[in-house]
């Protein structure tokens, strides 16, 4: 029996989606965008399953959650979404319909220290990624764009 905190050393991709992403279907969700960036992870040759610490895949979901879900709930819904392999990591889009920047999205990480329901998003994003971009679309809206280590 192994102790709860304790995580196997590397991750397992190797088990399939609950449903397989189909190239015509649009993320549309968090649980969606989830889906699509484990398919992402476990396609890329640059990444066999030996080689991605589960640690890093847990963040990568975590920061794929808190990027769509804040697209959803405050950029006025998700727009587009793409995940791209890149050497060491993942670069994840996300794009919304709302031109306001995140407050905190240039802020230091700093977890609130007070007890509340919601904040803690953006303090993750920052802490678990890194190359945080956020530009304007020429139709409207923002593209966020980050890069989740993986190594």
């Amino acid at each position: 029996m192994t102790d709860q905190n304790e995580a196997p050393p590397f991750a397992s991709l190797a088990s399939p989606p609950a449903r397989p992403p189909n190239a015509g279907t649009a993320v549309t969700s968090a649980a969606g965008a989830r889906r699509h960036v484990q398919e992402v992870v476990r396609e890329h040759p640059g990444f066999p399953d030996g080689d991605v610490r589960q640690e890093a895949v847990i963040d990568l979901l975590l920061v794929v959650s808190e990027l769509v879900t804040n697209a959803i709930r405050h950029g006025d819904g998700l727009a587009g979404f793409t995940a791209v392999p890149t050497e060491g990591g993942v670069c994840l889009e996300v794009r919304d319909r709302s031109d306001v920047v995140p407050i905190h999205a240039y802020g230091s990480g700093e977890i609130p220290q007070h007890r509340q329901a919601n904040g803690y998003g953006w303090p993750l994003i920052i802490r678990l990624s890194r190359d945080i971009a956020i530009e304007p679309c020429p139709d409207g809206g923002k593209t966020i764009r980050v890069i989740v280590p993986l190594r």
